[in-house]
């Protein structure tokens, strides 16, 4: 799958589950490390768990696409799911607003996408 419409499907995926503060943004120029970067806020610690667990049963059951990393099970604030040309990273409200990606990767081309509904 494209890294575009990888980055599409797992915000859909998030969307679906009522994640928060959505944001996708293109960091191709800007980085290796990936293509696209999924950010989510989920409203607590279990519903951010749950927010990246829906992300690994969806790729896995609708695409055969795993993560090949995963990260922040056991700190429940901040998961990151690495599916090579696309990160994701969803968090509590609180670790958002510490970690603040979005002002550190301010250079990045926001490609949100809006949802119906």
């Amino acid at each position: 799958m494209e890294p575009k419409a990888l980055a599409m499907e797992i915000a859909k995926i998030l969307d679906d589950k009522k994640a928060s503060r959505l944001k996708v943004l293109r960091v191709h120029d800007l980085t290796v490390m990936a293509d696209y970067f999924v950010i989510a806020s989920g409203t607590s610690s279990t519903h951010v768990k749950s927010l990246a667990e829906e992300v690994e049963f969806k790729m896995k059951e609708n695409f055969g696409t795993l993560p090949i990393r995963t990260e922040g099970f056991h700190t429940k604030n901040w998961f990151i799911l690495d599916y090579a040309s696309v990160i994701v990273h969803v968090f509590t409200p609180e670790a958002r607003d510490f970690y603040d990606l979005e002002h550190l990767w301010a250079d990045g081309e926001d490609v949100t996408p809006e949802f119906d509904g």
